[in-house]
């Protein structure tokens, strides 16, 4: 990468983060942090209203922009893979905002460029997708975002079926497979449910943000319990 690239992405780093260390900015830029901080300096003094400390933290000040960064063949490749995935495994509302983000990218690249997003030889066939499943995909994503209980019969990898009631935490997609992370009433813990698993479901009465069952109380768990295995 060019120093000039560098400085720039940094910059946008600063800016869509409250907080960013220079051992993240190294790590994110495979460079040492003796670089980073020499860069960080190298803004300041360039004009960039970088704010914070060495040890703490930098960010931006609000309200300061910057030219939109051009965009590689690579980079292209990568955003419009992501989102032709995204169009394929994310549902129908997904899908649609995934290549309406496209459009404007797409409008945003000088004319020389705009032909790498149709040229990139990279796909995600969605033809052996069942519908049911992004309905069902963004019937839990609203869910997840409206803090809404979903009750759901659900079929175990011994065919064992049951009745479950789960507050909706996340979504993970682990190659061709949704995975809905959740707390279980019925279990009393995290659990995590197969979306190909789920044979009927409904939204229920909404659930409170209760301390031990949110999102990062499931990660934390998930964490440990992979620490002992």
């Amino acid at each position: 990468m060019r120093r000039a690239d560098r400085l720039f992405q940094i910059a946008q780093y600063l800016r869509g983060r409250r907080l960013t260390t220079a051992r993240q900015l190294a790590d994110w830029l495979s460079v040492s942090e003796r670089t980073i901080y020499r860069d960080i300096r190298d803004l300041s003094i360039s004009g960039v209203p970088v704010e914070g400390e060495a040890g703490i933290g930098y960010r931006i000040k609000a309200g300061f922009d910057l030219q939109p960064l051009m965009f590689s063949p690579d980079e292209i490749d990568a955003l419009v893979t992501g989102i032709r995935m995204v169009q394929a495994w994310g549902g129908p509302q997904l899908g649609a905002s995934g290549m309406a983000a496209l459009a404007k990218i797409t409008l945003a690249l000088p004319k020389e460029k705009r032909d790498f997003v149709e040229a990139t030889p990279l796909f995600a066939p969605a033809f052996h997708v069942d519908p049911l499943h992004g309905r069902r995909l963004e019937a839990i994503r609203q869910a997840i975002n409206h803090r809404r209980k979903l009750h759901m019969d659900y079929v175990d990898a011994q065919e064992q079926a049951t009745r479950r009631t789960a507050w909706p935490l996340a979504l993970y997609f682990w190659g061709g497979i949704w995975l809905l992370a959740a707390w279980c009433e019925l279990r009393g813990d995290f659990r995590t449910f197969r979306l190909d698993r789920i044979r009927e479901m409904a939204a229920g009465d909404g659930y409170p943000s209760q301390e031990g069952r949110r999102l990062p109380d499931f990660v934390r768990a998930m964490q440990q319990q992979n620490g002992r295995s």
